[in-house]
């Protein structure tokens, strides 16, 4: 293992030390363990990220009411810059 030093904000010692804790590991592990899952395909399962897209589609109406941005968002932006 490489020894390395890194200054943490109060929020991210806390939140840290409070995962230490959940987890039953030691600091230094719990940091390993973020690190690592950070490090991973870009930090998040791919797979989970467009599930999460999925769920909120069509969720938002914009300021006219549209719920369709998703399908005709190029008509959308044509009319904007006519």
């Amino acid at each position: 293992m490489i020894r390395t030093q890194i200054q943490l904000t109060e929020k991210q010692s806390r939140k840290i030390r409070a995962r230490a804790r959940e987890k039953k590991v030691s600091l230094a592990e719990a940091i390993r363990q973020c690190i690592d899952e950070s490090l991973v395909d870009g930090g998040r399962d791919r797979t989970a990220l467009f599930e999460r897209a999925e769920r909120i589609v069509g969720t938002f109406k914009d300021r006219s009411g549209a719920s369709d941005l998703s399908s005709r968002h190029d008509r959308y932006l044509a009319k904007a810059f006519e």
